[in-house]
């Protein structure tokens, strides 16, 4: 295991919810990070001052901005992406255009600079595959082309193709992480996230709204988990050329995880079933279970998640309580 000490990291996306948390941790070590972000999801509130901290507001599509960060970092993580199922349903061209233009962009002043990158995938990457746990080359099954839900799937298939070809044939250092339901602080209710859409209903008393019959089972890992397995997987050398699931593996449906935060927040809401047409559009589809295997990273880096779903859900719904304690009546 290697380390570049003192480095200097471009984060793409910085100031979103995994990137300001991986930029907190970069500099409590002695690092250097640069931000790349529009704006358009993230929030600066996220980001403390730091003066090994810089920020540039700016999107990926701008090739100009890009090579010129990325010429000045030593290694390039790219998380800016749009997502969200909610967001990917509405506006699936702006998501199909910043996640394949965009981290084009970055790949390409990556391997322009020879600089080592990571690159940030998803879990959706297995679209309506439910079998698992799902391991880095299980099958990707899909629906069709039709269904906007699978834009997201497919852009960051592209973005993984890409990063896989630019290592194969040009030698680019390149490692892919496949990041599962991710949790913690920061994480906006705004774009379709379930736990905190959930914590926000339940604390303004509001009837949780659950989609489908609620059956369908998630895994859901910590922020602080995710970003010590995505330090783990910088820091070594081994990682290069690698693809790697990062997320938790304990398996909670949703309807149960609906009772749970009733319980947690003592409300009185109960709970709606909203069928899947109702909430997104007639046609959508989901997957009635994504567990992630996570045997490659551990054997890599010894990464086990450490925090459970009953932290990720005190530390939710105390973030939630303090924002609507100060939030405007």
């Amino acid at each position: 295991m290697s380390k570049l000490t003192g480095s200097t990291y471009l984060i793409t996306g910085g100031s979103g919810f995994v990137g300001s948390h991986l930029t907190d941790a970069l500099l409590a070590r002695g690092d250097s990070v640069m931000i790349l972000d529009n704006l358009s999801t993230g929030r600066l509130d996220n980001l403390r001052a730091h003066p090994r901290l810089h920020f540039v507001q700016g999107s990926v599509l701008d090739e100009l901005v890009v090579d010129e960060l990325v010429h000045r970092c030593d290694v390039v993580v790219h998380l800016a992406a749009a997502v969200g199922v909610k967001l990917i349903v509405e506006q699936p061209l702006r998501c199909l255009t910043t996640n394949i233009r965009g981290s084009e962009n970055v790949i390409e002043a990556a391997h322009r600079y020879r600089k080592k990158i990571m690159i940030t995938s998803t879990s959706e990457i297995y679209g309506k595959n439910s079998g698992g746990p799902l391991h880095e080359l299980s099958d990707r099954i899909l629906g069709s082309p039709a269904v906007v839900r699978w834009a997201y799937s497919t852009a960051k298939a592209v973005d993984e193709i890409l990063a896989n070809a630019y290592h194969r044939e040009r030698d680019l250092p390149t490692v892919v992480v496949r990041l599962f339901n991710t949790v913690g602080p920061r994480q906006s209710p705004a774009y379709g996230m379930v736990i905190p859409r959930l914590v926000r209903q339940a604390l303004s008393g509001a009837p949780l709204t659950v989609f489908g019959d609620g059956t369908q089972t998630r895994c859901f890992a910590h922020v602080k988990d995710v970003v010590d397995a995505l330090l783990r997987l910088l820091d070594h050398e081994d990682a290069i050329g690698q693809t790697f699931n990062v997320g938790a593996s304990d398996e909670v449906s949703i309807l149960e995880l609906a009772k749970l935060i009733i319980e947690l927040t003592g409300t009185t809401s109960g709970i709606d079933l909203i069928p899947y047409a109702e909430a997104y559009e007639a046609g959508f589809e989901d997957m009635a279970r994504r567990v992630p295997d996570t045997t490659k990273l551990r054997a890599l880096t010894g990464w086990v998640p450490r925090l459970s779903l009953d932290d990720i859900l005190a530390d939710t719904v105390a973030e939630a309580r303090a924002d609507l304690a100060t939030s405007p009546r």
